[in-house]
């Protein structure tokens, strides 16, 4: 009976899990960030509400699971590029870093200072550690609320990001010192080295194999080595960080960090995110809400005192230090920025667990933290959307640098819709531009040579694409690789006329161009299939890529879309997927609009779902 039992819980869990999501769409509470609605609708089905699912070996195993890996996953998504950016674009006097850790020790010695009053009135037992729970910022809130905004690539929004992953990084590494010091094995805050030493040997181990070619062929099929790799590598740390003492949350979190350090492809990335938002996580954020007993909480005075309290705390700590962006952005902003910083979730109930089984917390306090963090985590995206100012949500151009100046490239420089890009050429000055009498109508930048130095001093990786394009292969290869691995640069086009080379750039996952293979696509493309070439050269009939980033239009049938225009939609690339188009395709976010018509509309259609003007 008991073995049945288990999995009908089990299954009632995963049902809420797979239901939630579709509640939130059908009811258009967009608002609400998916967890969040998890754990509401664990409250429904738990010990709070019709008690349907009781916790047993099955469910604690997976939840265990779904934590370990819920940290890991937040390790993934720490950008480290963010910490190299430096001063923005369109807010050339705003270092990102500097603000933002100045942001965060206010934040940190804000907090530290209302634990004290925690302290002295009793509410709690230990001021470190509440200082380690107001302090932690939830990224899984924050970067979600910034690319709905559309602002992650400006200033305010790197700023805010780069707060958050301060926060995350330092809380949870000063959450393993506080159990290492305050735990049963107290004392052996130095067994951490060994775990953070693992990291580091781990981290060159990866580096060495990561693009060996056996492993490239391995990574495919049923063999699937990278994540063979990736489970292996979050065991390993999980079950080192036990022996040592610290917690396990600590080994995966510290797993993820060396994944994000290792610069993975996004396929890899997008099948990590599919297993565990899409069956260990749920099932975890389910089972807190299973778990919390509100009519405890509400049964204790002091405890219900506690909550308003607390999330009293969350919001001056966050939004009282907020004020040193004053000099650089306007009230609203500044205001917005602290509400959104507000949200706390994943860390806060990992800390809530270690808590209350250190005994620093009673169950009931536990279950307060965890309350007042799905409460933050509800206010603080809604009152970012009231405060932050429209003016701020514009369009982005992108930045497109280009390594060599010649024929091909500074014909396309022009081309490039000044709307949508910037474009910035770089050329050696002993180098004749030859054949070229319209040179005087581009801007190049004369660098001395195209050693990675001379390009660094000038900025070169600061964009969003790179296009290397100088006579050398070798050249090519150093600059592009480099790009790629040390700035993470997301798109890289090399030219490349070897094989050798071309082989060596798409190993690290670099788009490469060739001259001779392209002049004979072309020549074949123009006897088999002069239309095509016709659509791809005549502006009035040529393809554009649109890229859906409107949640307003996410989930409408084509057939419904109130705006179309002379536009027809070629194609649709959804993942590695292929679609074509029909009255009944559902527009998903992220998905790549191929279509074709008329420039002024396809602008226009560019506009409402790129920018959502």
């Amino acid at each position: 009976m008991e073995a049945h039992a288990s999995v009908s819980s089990l299954a009632i869990v995963l049902l809420a899990a797979f239901l939630t999501p579709i509640l939130l769409h059908r009811l258009k509470l967009n608002m609400i960030p998916v967890v969040v609605a998890e754990i509401i609708v664990g409250l429904i089905i738990g010990e709070s509400g019709f008690n349907l699912v009781h916790s047993d070996m099955w469910l604690e195993t997976l939840s265990l699971l779904g934590i370990i890996f819920l940290m890991f996953l937040s390790g993934v998504e720490i950008d480290f590029s963010v910490f190299a950016s430096g001063k923005q674009k369109e807010n050339k006097n705003v270092n990102t870093f500097k603000v933002a850790s100045i942001y965060f020790i206010g934040i940190f010695i804000l907090a530290y200072g209302l634990s004290l009053l925690f302290v002295w009135t009793g509410f709690v037992k230990n001021a470190l550690f509440m200082t380690l729970i107001i302090s932690t910022i939830s990224l899984g809130v924050v970067v979600p609320t910034l690319k709905e905004a559309q602002i992650m690539k400006t200033s305010i929004g790197q700023t805010i990001l780069l707060v958050a992953v301060i926060a995350d990084l330092v809380t949870m590494v000063l959450l393993a010192v506080f159990v290492s010091m305050y735990g049963e094995d107290q004392g052996n805050m130095w067994l951490l080295l060994i775990l953070f030493g693992a990291g580091v040997l781990l981290y060159f181990v990866g580096k060495y194999f990561r693009h060996q070619s056996f492993l490239e062929t391995m990574a495919k099929g049923t063999i699937q080595i990278d994540m063979r790799a990736v489970f292996a590598l979050i065991i390993l740390l999980v079950g080192l960080s036990e022996t040592l003492g610290a917690e396990n949350i600590l080994g995966a979190f510290l797993a993820g960090v060396l994944v994000s350090l290792l610069s993975p492809n996004q396929d890899m990335v997008h099948k990590l995110d599919s297993f565990g938002y899409g069956f260990l996580i749920p099932i975890f954020f389910v089972m807190v809400g299973v778990r919390l007993n509100l009519w405890e909480l509400f049964s204790d005075a002091k405890i219900l005192l506690l909550i308003p309290l607390l999330l009293a705390a969350l919001f001056v700590s966050k939004i009282l230090p907020a004020i040193v962006m004053r000099k650089w952005f306007d009230w609203n902003t500044v205001l917005a920025s602290g509400f959104l910083l507000t949200s706390t979730l994943s860390l806060v109930i990992a800390a809530a667990t270690i808590g209350e089984r250190m005994e620093i917390l009673s169950s009931q306090e536990s279950d307060a933290l965890i309350l007042v963090a799905v409460i933050s985590s509800i206010l603080s995206p809604i009152m970012f959307r009231k405060f932050f100012p429209n003016h701020h949500i514009s369009v982005p151009k992108i930045k497109v640098g280009f390594i060599g100046a010649n024929q091909t490239t500074l014909p396309v420089t022009r081309q490039l819709s000044p709307d949508h890009y910037e474009t910035f050429i770089y050329h050696v000055k002993q180098e004749k531009i030859e054949n070229l009498h319209s040179s005087s109508l581009f801007h190049i930048v004369e660098i001395e040579d195209y050693s990675i130095d001379i390009l660094e001093k000038n900025h070169v990786f600061n964009v969003d694409v790179l296009v290397v394009f100088t006579s050398d292969d070798q050249t090519n290869a150093d600059i592009a690789i480099y790009a790629k691995e040390q700035y993470g640069i997301d798109r890289v086009i090399a030219r490349a006329e070897s094989p050798d080379f071309e082989k060596k750039l798409r190993n690290h996952n670099i788009d490469v161009f060739s001259v001779i293979f392209s002049t004979k696509t072309l020549l074949k493309a123009m006897i088999e299939s002069p239309s095509l070439i016709n659509i791809l050269t005549t502006e009035e009939n040529a393809l554009y890529q649109i890229n859906m980033k409107n949640p307003r239009y996410a989930g409408i049938l084509l057939r419904n879309f109130p705006f179309l225009g002379d536009v027809i939609f070629v194609r649709i690339f959804r993942g590695k997927d292929s679609i074509v188009p029909h009255g009944d395709t559902e527009l998903q976010l992220d998905d790549r609009l191929i279509v074709t018509g008329s420039k002024e509309y396809v602008e226009e259609l560019r506009r409402v779902f790129e920018y959502g003007n």
